[in-house]
Parts: structure tokens; C-alpha cells; sequence
């Protein structure tokens, strides 16, 4: 079975492409997965298996 987590990430004004990989290897070192990045980055859909 797997989980699904949305978030909506405050990226702020400077250095956004780096707060949005802090971000996703965040989420990477918890096990999620991406699986959906909405445009402009408002939204990140990630996947992992259910324990």
C-alpha cells in the first residue's frame, strides 16, 4: 500500500531553486518519492510505501 503526502513549499524570495532542493532531498532522506511537481512549483506531490 502506499501514502501520498502534497506540499506546498515556501520557497521565499532568494535562493529558491536551492531551498527547493533542500526541500525534495528533505523528503528524500524521510523515503518519499516525487511523483507530481505542479507548474511554478506550488505544489509537490510525494510517494512512499506504507510501513
Amino acid at each position: 500500500m502506499k501514502e501520498y503526502k502534497v506540499v506546498t513549499p515556501k520557497l521565499g524570495l532568494r535562493n529558491r531553486v536551492q531551498n527547493f532542493e533542500d526541500i525534495l532531498n528533505q523528503y528524500a532522506r524521510e523515503g518519499w518519492t516525487v511523483k507530481s511537481i505542479a507548474v511554478n512549483w506550488t505544489s509537490v506531490v510525494f510517494e512512499r510505501d506504507k510501513n
